[in-house]
């Protein structure tokens, strides 16, 4: 038997339950995998509120981040055997114990890459480096990163020192030495935001990513560069399809295309690869049970620092 979190009518985290269900055996071109970590992620919160919509009828299980150790090899697949460190994305119920996900979703895990940190990377990895790609940043570029000291912002950060830019960051006062640390050049969110950006960069920004969300984001952005083609949000999407500019999911109407898609999966062998070389850090946060999958996700609503997971 397997453990699964689950919920049968969206709502609160109390709509959250853990069921036992059958030991999941893979198919022709999947991978069993026992569950060590998985990722705890915004949408996870937002799919179970009904902020986002839900695919067919309940119940719908939760998180598609995580990291283990493969425990059945299906037909057709290769170079994977029973017993190796993976991780994934794009799994349909990653809060488990258990999971099946066709291969193409699953990576070794390299040496010194523990499952925490495997666990850590799909949504936020995928998400920044397919948003740097689709911007097109370069080594000419001056980077404006709007919520620096997220996930997905200090993944971002890190892409963006690699491609040779120069990444200015905004964050608050208690999570600038982070930003710093990453590579980037801290400035404080908040009123009088668009002068300190230009304090910092007087020669202007020529891309700008929006992790953040926050009220007048996109509006300040308008303010600091003209070319909305390199003006994008990953959280409100919604609104920058009004303003004009490009939006990466986040609630936007225009889906992603096939080529960012590809770049999404293309960034978990380059982070692992990354990350095993010593050059892609993660900031880990608390660790909760499947027991306390709503504690994690309302934990993560709330802005708890490091990435939050689930250990099953």
């Amino acid at each position: 038997m397997a453990k699964v979190v689950q919920f049968q009518q969206v709502g609160g985290p109390e709509v959250l339950e853990v069921v036992e269900v059958d030991a999941p055996t893979p198919g022709p071109g999947q991978l069993a995998v026992s569950v060590e970590a998985a990722g705890v992620n915004p949408v996870d919160r937002k799919l179970r509120s009904g902020i986002r919509p839900l695919p067919g009828d309940g119940p719908w299980r939760t998180g598609s981040d995580g990291a283990g150790i493969v425990l059945a090899v299906g037909e057709g697949v290769d170079g994977f055997r029973e017993g190796d460190p993976v991780a994934f994305f794009g799994a349909v119920g990653a809060y488990a114990t258990d999971v099946v996900l066709d291969a193409d979703r699953v990576f070794l895990r390299p040496a010194g890459v523990s499952a925490a940190q495997g666990a850590a990377l799909g949504i936020p990895a995928g998400t920044a480096y397919q948003a740097l790609r689709s911007l097109g940043i370069r080594e000419d570029d001056t980077l404006l990163i709007h919520g620096g000291s997220g996930a997905v912002g200090q993944a971002a950060i890190q892409f963006a020192v690699l491609f040779g830019a120069h990444v200015i960051a905004t964050t608050s006062d208690a999570r600038a030495d982070r930003v710093r640390d990453l590579g980037a050049e801290p400035v404080r969110y908040g009123d009088g935001l668009t002068g300190r950006v230009l304090d910092a960069a007087p020669d202007g920004v020529s891309a700008i990513l929006d992790c953040a969300g926050a009220d007048g984001v996109l509006e300040t952005s308008i303010e600091l560069l003209d070319d909305k083609s390199r003006i994008a949000t990953i959280v409100i999407g919604a609104k920058a399809d009004e303003l004009g500019l490009r939006a990466f999911a986040g609630g936007s109407a225009k889906p992603l295309t096939p080529q960012q898609l590809a770049w999404r999966a293309e960034a978990m062998p380059v982070a692992l690869a990354l990350m095993a070389a010593g050059y892609f850090d993660v900031e880990l946060g608390a660790q909760f049970s499947l027991d306390e999958a709503g504690a994690a996700q309302t934990a993560n609503d709330s802005g708890a620092p490091g990435k939050l997971l689930i250990a099953p």
